[in-house]
């Protein structure tokens, strides 16, 4: 299996891209979430001229958030820097647009979305609307500003439900999710995709996966604080989508929901509080606080990332090989440098 790296946007980025790929990891991600993170354009840029090999990922674009001719000309710009190199992930937009205090977009306005930029970075024209208004458009400066000569790949994020997995089967694209460990939600995915691409040209499409991994030392506590550390952001991403969504709170088990009572306690908010998005989201997927190590829920750490022995996590790892998965994304938050070192040796 293909191993890559999701880091943060801040300044600095490049310099563990360039170490990424040095280790010979496939790919290097930044996140779009414009509230906690960094923009992911200029991160992205810097990664571009500093590396000549790795793919560099966007993980993901919302149509909520940017407009498609905007979306498309910075995708097609890095493109340019970076030939053949760029992939870029589409979704609702969950947690970009749930740091804002807003719901996800839907999934047709992501299949919009995701045609549009598809034609524009292809150099085709496309169907703008605004309103009523409806006009087509394609890019109108030459080459030297934007490329798309080289392929762009595309992907879809999809957790359960098969509405997103249906558009990557339309639109020929890829799928990404997070903290999907469950080879049998991998399989109903990938059957949705399948079954909506009846009758779409075929094409090579990868299946990513975001996750976090921690190899224990021997004799080492797998619900240790170092453990914890290493997965708590994945956990307490789950745990804060939660506390923002009662009707998923109220489908998780009982430890589960009442670490989400706490979380909420503890931020000093309510799941009905309209501006519980300022306190439930800041420092949003980055290391977590020693004093919430407690609301990393054991079986939440299991569901959702990789902890154990190397011939368990191997093991796991090549169960969802089997499921479809063709790259492993970590999102390393205590030590990225040797995190990724660890990722590398274990894949390679």
């Amino acid at each position: 299996m293909r191993a890559g790296v999701v880091l943060t946007a801040t300044p600095g980025v490049e310099d563990l891209a360039v170490r990424a790929e040095e280790l010979g990891l496939d790919s290097v991600w930044v996140n779009d979430t414009p509230m906690v993170h960094g923009d992911p354009f200029v991160a992205l840029s810097l990664c571009a001229k500093a590396t000549s090999r790795v793919k560099l990922g966007i993980g993901v674009m919302s149509p909520a958030l940017r407009s498609a001719p905007a979306a498309a000309s910075g995708i097609a710009s890095l493109n340019a820097l970076a030939p053949g190199r760029i992939i870029c992930g589409v979704g609702t937009g969950n947690s970009a647009r749930r740091t804002l205090g807003m719901r996800p977009t839907t999934a047709a306005a992501l299949e919009s979305f995701t045609t549009a930029r598809q034609d524009l970075c292809a150099g085709r024209s496309t169907e703008y609307r605004e309103g009523d208004r409806v006009r087509d458009i394609r890019f109108l400066h030459d080459r030297a500003h934007v490329n798309t000569a080289d392929p762009i790949e595309f992907v879809v994020a999809a957790l359960l439900g098969p509405k997103a997995a249906a558009v990557a089967g339309r639109r020929g694209t890829g799928l990404i999710s997070f903290g999907l460990l469950d080879p049998a939600a991998w399989h109903a995915l990938h059957e949705a995709r399948r079954q909506a691409a009846q009758g779409v040209p075929g094409s090579r499409t990868n299946s990513y996966l975001v996750t976090a991994l921690h190899i224990l030392d021997e004799d080492e506590d797998p619900d240790g604080d170092a453990a914890r550390d290493t997965t708590g952001h994945l956990v307490l991403s789950l745990l804060t989508f939660a506390a923002d969504k009662r009707a998923f709170a109220a489908q998780l088990g009982p430890a589960e929901r009442e670490a989400v009572r706490r979380l909420l306690d503890r931020r000093g908010t309510t799941a009905t509080a309209p501006d519980r998005h300022t306190k439930l989201y800041p420092n949003y997927l980055g290391r977590i606080a020693p004093q919430d190590r407690d609301l990393v829920v054991p079986s939440l750490m299991n569901m959702l990332t990789l902890v154990g022995t190397r011939d368990d996590i191997l093991a796991r790892i090549n169960t969802l090989e089997q499921a479809g998965i063709d790259e492993l994304l970590i999102q390393p938050v205590v030590d990225p440098p040797t995190e990724m070192a660890q990722l590398a040796k274990l894949l390679n």
